[in-house]
């Protein structure tokens, strides 16, 4: 039976238990001190980590160490990622993770990859803007950066990323791509966080005979 253990019990953790819920997927404890779980427990557990970035920081190495396999939400912590890669591989510790689990999202980096591609060379530049709830610690947000690296890659251009901090709003991605002739909008609206409780579960359910590192995308 599949069980699994929530890493940070606030909100985003109290919406992956409903989601466990109602996929009838065994929760065996959600803890503010992943560190403290049992061993025996822990080797019998997915971790779901959706923290801080400093938590995750704090946490990662015993995450990697005592748990079955990690699916890992919090965003913040790129410039450790290589550390935390090799933590993962050398204890033989799955792990998947994302800017954002949302499968509209992951729907939106395929379509600016694809777009970015075809506009190569076309003299188009690239603006983000990313909003989020007052309580959003980093900024700009994963999801953005990833945004922009997939413009990058493909248009070759560098994008301006505004990142905006206002009321509850669950989050707002917006990607301009605009030349002398036209403009082109890609947009993705959150309308809570259920969407990344679902795709979150989703990749619990993906850890399942899986081995290594893996980015949420990837898998889809």
């Amino acid at each position: 039976m599949l069980k699994v253990i929530i890493s940070g019990y606030g909100k985003m953790g109290h919406m992956i238990e409903k989601e466990l819920l109602r996929r009838g997927i065994h929760l065996e404890l959600a803890s503010e001190d992943i560190c403290s779980v049992p061993v025996e427990v822990a080797r019998e557990c997915v971790c779901v980590d959706f923290t801080t970035p400093d938590a995750f920081k704090a946490n990662y190495r015993t995450i990697a160490a005592h748990f079955k396999a990690a699916v890992v939400g919090t965003t913040g912590w790129n410039d450790i990622a290589p550390e935390v890669f090799k933590a993962f591989c050398e204890a033989g510790t799955p792990l998947i993770y994302a800017s954002n689990f949302s499968l509209g999202v992951n729907a939106l980096y395929a379509a600016i990859t694809r777009a970015s591609a075809l506009l190569k060379g076309a003299g188009y530049s690239a603006s983000i803007e990313e909003v989020h709830h007052i309580h959003k610690l980093d900024a700009p947000s994963g999801t953005a950066k990833v945004m922009a690296a997939l413009v990058k890659e493909g248009l070759d251009v560098e994008p301006e990323i505004t990142s905006v901090r206002e009321g509850e709003v669950p989050g707002i991605h917006t990607l301009t791509l605009e030349s002398e002739v036209d403009r082109l909008t890609f947009r993705h609206e959150a309308f809570s966080r259920e969407g990344l409780a679902r795709g979150a579960v989703a990749a619990v359910l993906l850890t399942e005979g899986l081995e290594g590192v893996h980015e949420f995308s990837e898998l889809l």
